[in-house]
């Protein structure tokens, strides 16, 4: 299982999952990170841009901060 370098940014005006030059990931996210709203929307759209289940993505490292390890299914 791959594990994702992912620096979350949350307050964005749009979501969206792009990786960058150093194959870390940015996530820019709607969500304020209140609650585990944005850690909730950061699963949901990398679910969506690797096609799996939101269930088979986990953040593995830094569920409160914003440089996540986040971890996909092949």
């Amino acid at each position: 299982m791959p594990i994702l370098q992912v620096k979350a940014k949350p307050g964005s005006r749009v979501s969206a999952l792009t990786q960058q030059e150093d194959g870390t990931w940015l996530a820019q996210l709607k969500s304020q990170p209140v609650d585990g709203k944005a850690n909730a929307e950061l699963v949901a759209l990398v679910a969506e841009h690797f096609g799996c289940a939101k269930s088979a993505v986990s953040i593995k490292t830094g569920a409160g901060s914003k440089l996540k390890r986040v971890v996909v299914p092949d």
